[in-house]
């Protein structure tokens, strides 16, 4: 167990490359989250931003509660929980990014689905009015004055927006719509911007009107947003009957030149990327990529995923990395990992980091920062220690 103190110089979001793997050792000082789940986690120069359906926190020292309805943030070097900040979303946040002027923005299940917020006391920021309904925000991921919001929402577009960052008004050069869905309603699950490409997975099958299976790539380097000429067949097998579309959590590297999906979908052999991490190279230009390696649970979700360049960090209720033979059993070759592991970025094989957590439902929510990388999820045990829902691997 690690002393605040490891962290006193940790003050600002960086980019999320990291030199190592971090510590399997979590952090004494963050709080606790008592009930529900997290499932979104951001950074607001130094204060943490903390999203999910719960109703209340705690200290590290589990001294003070305080009632969070869905939301709340704390100090990222101390662990002292905003008393301020304290928003009253009566619906489940799944999406969440930083703002300008000490603000964040908030996606989810709740009224009006997307929102600006004042860290200062969980106030509306003014003039922000996107105008997003008809259903919900499970993505949100900024660069720059341009916010990208994914989910179910029917307005101001169907599933897929870019919206200005101070307005929430629609940006026109972006007209991009995911379509053909393999569920009744089209969804986007997952988002990530890099320098000039927005990656893009869900249920949908097209992507502006092309053959863009369940993950696409959008060109969005000039004024005017555009498919990618990137295409993909490795997610058009189906896994079981109950996960009809099957993609969860994605990230680039730090330099964006590949990026890592990871699936839910089943115990399923062959070349299906049913419960499997996979690398994709970013600037490929194909209509049949392929990934450049895969690594499979053998029948366990994968739901987040974060790519430091020293690693590829997977969470979700995985009890096994390296196990393409596995059918909810430890195929040969196996590695335990119970609820968190490792991937090397270029072997795709499973790295020595092994903290392991409580499986319940699953990590979903990773944020990789200069100092660390933060975890939220649903149970209490983490590196094993407590932690109840959210935690911090440091850096060493």
């Amino acid at each position: 167990m690690l002393a605040h103190a490891t962290l006193a110089a940790i003050i600002a979001m960086a980019p999320t490359a990291h030199p190592r793997v971090v510590s399997a050792d979590p952090v004494d000082n963050t709080p606790h989250v008592l009930d529900g789940i997290v499932n979104a986690i951001t950074l607001v120069g130094g204060t943490v931003v903390v999203g999910g359906s719960f109703s209340e926190v705690s200290d590290s020292a589990r001294t003070t509660t305080y009632a969070r309805d869905n939301l709340f943030a704390y100090d990222l070097a101390t662990g002292q929980v905003l008393p301020d900040f304290a928003p009253d979303l009566d619906g489940a946040v799944y999406g969440l990014a930083a703002g300008d002027g000490g603000s964040v923005y908030a996606g989810g299940d709740f009224s009006g689905a997307l929102t600006r917020l004042s860290l200062a006391d969980g106030s509306p920021v003014a003039g922000f009015a996107p105008g997003v309904s008809g259903g919900t925000v499970t993505s949100l991921a900024r660069q720059g004055s341009r916010l990208y919001a994914g989910g179910d929402f029917t307005r101001p577009r169907t599933a897929l927006a870019r919206l200005d960052t101070t307005t929430g008004a629609a940006d026109p050069r972006f007209a991009i719509t995911p379509g053909a869905p393999l569920t009744p309603r089209v969804k986007v699950n997952a988002l990530a911007v890099s320098r000039d490409r927005l990656l893009v997975d869900g249920s949908f099958t097209t992507l502006g009107g092309r053959s863009r299976p369940q993950v696409g790539l959008i060109d969005i380097g000039g004024a005017t947003a555009k498919v990618a000429d990137w295409r993909t067949g490795a997610y058009v097998p189906a896994c079981m009957g109950t996960f009809p579309s099957y993609v969860r959590g994605l990230d680039f590297a730090p330099d964006g030149s590949y990026f890592v999906v990871v699936t839910t979908g089943g115990p399923r052999g062959g070349a299906r990327l049913c419960d499997s991490a996979a690398r994709f190279e970013t600037y490929a230009t194909s209509q049949q990529v392929k990934p450049t390696w895969v690594n499979k649970t053998g029948g366990d979700s994968l739901y987040s995923v974060a790519v430091t360049g020293a690693a590829v960090y997977v969470g979700g209720h995985l009890r096994w990395l390296d196990n393409p033979q596995g059918h909810d059993s430890a195929g040969p070759g196996a590695v335990p990992r119970e609820g968190i592991g490792a991937i090397h970025p270029r072997t795709g094989k499973a790295l020595s980091w092994n903290p392991g957590r409580e499986r319940g439902i699953g990590v979903k929510a990773f944020l990789a920062h200069n100092g660390g990388l933060l975890v939220g999820s649903d149970t209490t045990r983490l590196g094993r220690e407590y932690h109840a829902r959210i935690g911090m691997f440091p850096l060493p």
